[in-house]
């Protein structure tokens, strides 16, 4: 069994996985975001850690726009076309060519709103939601359009699914309110829709990046084979038991991308692993809740991938 089959057979109910498969990312040094050497350094980290599959980290942010100061402008935000997708497409290419025989090749896609914040500011764009959400709809009507050209060609290209990055639901910004379900959730849900009619992997990832959230019932009908998210709820830690229940679908997780996996020794990580690996659902991907720090030790990601895929239940 090579990894697309183990991974790809957590998706069969009836059918027990053959081991733990694992998943870690980081972002690469801005020398690795382009062309060749993008597609080289994914292998490179893709070889040596042993993770199950290839997810290829999105650096092509849109540019910021000072322009935009007041909700009305939002109407000039311009329509990326997939031309400006180009080097992210030929990095998809390049590891869809070098990898996808022996596993699945993932692309990270940024959800329209977290794309609004990289043309202005988190701040900004906040405050623009909440002064007049309609005006700045206008801006995320565009940025998915943009959007939705980059997944349609990633699906042309042949990408076995994505790793949808999404926001606007922490406890501090928009929560579950009219302003997510109204002017955030449509679009992801356009997006993710598209992504789960045509592709055979999908990974919904609920970011915390910039804060925690007190409830995750918005995201339970969000599409995806996997979801991936904080286990730090509310007050609650909940367990990736009762995470893979809530959304009736395997769990991704189970470290913290802060904790051990990044400043352990070795001894360490194999005994939290095989802690989290004890304590998981049948169907479950060994990870962490975010990307890992960069400086991180690609030898530590190793004895976490290789503790999991030795443990036996």
């Amino acid at each position: 069994m090579n990894k697309r089959e183990a991974v790809l057979g957590l998706l069969d109910k009836d059918k027990a996985p053959a081991y733990i498969p694992a998943g870690f990312f980081i972002h690469f040094d801005p020398t690795f975001h382009r062309g060749q050497a993008a597609v080289d350094k994914h292998l490179a980290f893709f070889r040596h850690t042993g993770m199950d599959f290839v997810k290829i980290q999105y650096e092509d942010k849109f540019p910021h726009l000072p322009d935009i100061q007041k909700p009305a402008d939002w109407a000039k935000m311009p329509l990326y076309g997939e031309d400006f997708y180009e080097n992210q497409l030929s990095i998809a290419k390049g590891l869809l060519d070098a990898a996808q025989k022996e596993a699945l090749i993932i692309m990270t896609l940024y959800s329209p709103l977290m794309c609004a914040a990289s043309t202005t500011s988190r701040e900004l764009l906040q405050a623009h939601m909440q002064a007049d959400p309609e005006k700045v709809k206008q801006g995320l009507e565009i940025i998915t359009e943009s959007l939705m050209m980059f997944v349609k060609a990633c699906i042309k290209l042949g990408i076995d699914g994505f790793y949808a990055s999404t926001q606007g639901g922490e406890a501090d910004r928009f929560g579950n309110s009219a302003l997510f379900t109204d002017y955030v959730k449509p679009f992801d849900l356009a997006l993710m829709t598209e992504m789960n009619r045509a592709c055979i992997f999908n990974i919904t990832h609920i970011c915390d990046y910039h804060g925690s959230y007190d409830d995750l019932t918005p995201f339970l009908d969000y599409p995806g084979h996997v979801v991936n998210c904080s286990q730090q709820v509310g007050s609650e830690r909940l367990s990736v038991q009762e995470l893979s229940r809530m959304f009736d679908r395997p769990f991704m997780g189970g470290l913290d991308r802060l904790g051990i996996i990044a400043r352990g020794s070795e001894e360490e990580i194999i005994t939290a692993t095989t802690t989290v690996c004890q304590g998981a659902p049948d169907r479950f991907i060994l990870g962490a809740d975010c990307t890992l720090p960069n400086d991180v030790r690609w030898d530590n990601i190793q004895t976490a991938i290789a503790t999991a895929h030795r443990y036996q239940r």
